[in-house]
């Protein structure tokens, strides 16, 4: 956990497909200092027309490289989500991501809010 869902345009190959997950996986381990296991990703692709990410007034053009990236967490501090951010955006760049179509949001819940298995919530049965 977290739990990381990214959604992109169609037409990256698997190959870059696979690096962008890794890039946020990794990214996610250094700034929420989680396990490298603890790793819970689900990845769609759209079509052009069915992923819009404007500008929020911003003043740039977006392109079909564009990356949304949800991250459902435990709450973190204000450092750790910018600690997550910045390298996300610097790294993609490496994939011709450029950095203005990177648009991640956090959203935050408790520990009774998940469970891995078993129908246990594994946090509040000590477990994890």
């Amino acid at each position: 956990m977290p739990l990381l869902r990214i959604d992109v345009v169609k037409g990256r190959s698997q190959e870059e497909l696979g690096t962008l997950l890794q890039i946020i996986h990794d990214a996610m381990v250094t700034a929420f200092q989680v396990p490298a296991r603890d790793r819970y990703q689900v990845l769609t692709e759209h079509e052009p027309t069915h992923l819009l990410l404007e500008d929020t007034g911003l003043g740039f053009e977006g392109s079909d490289k564009r990356v949304l990236i949800q991250v459902t967490t435990r709450p973190r501090t204000r450092e750790a989500k910018q600690n997550f951010y910045a390298p996300v955006v610097k790294e993609v760049r490496k994939l011709g991501v450029p950095p203005e179509d990177v648009a991640i949001s956090c959203v935050e819940n408790e520990d009774v809010d998940w469970s891995f298995g078993y129908g246990r919530a594994q946090f509040m049965t000590g477990e994890l």
